[in-house]
């Protein structure tokens, strides 16, 4: 038995390698990915921030003073 604990523990090394190296792939992949999304929501952001308010919502307003 403790045999065949010793080669289950020698046949995960290889698949926990694997996974590491793919990890590492991810993250830099998912920074530059990040990185993208980010400036994609400020560029959304300030497109909102710079629209003109609709005279319909200035009148609303302009009635709650």
């Amino acid at each position: 038995m403790t045999d065949g604990s010793k080669e289950a523990d020698i046949g995960a090394a290889p698949a926990q390698v694997k996974t590491a190296t793919g990890t590492r792939k991810r993250k830099a992949a998912s920074s530059k990915d990040d990185g993208q999304v980010s400036q994609a929501l400020r560029t959304v952001y300030q497109r909102a921030v710079d629209e003109d308010i609709p005279s319909e919502m200035l009148d609303l307003l302009s009635k709650l003073d």
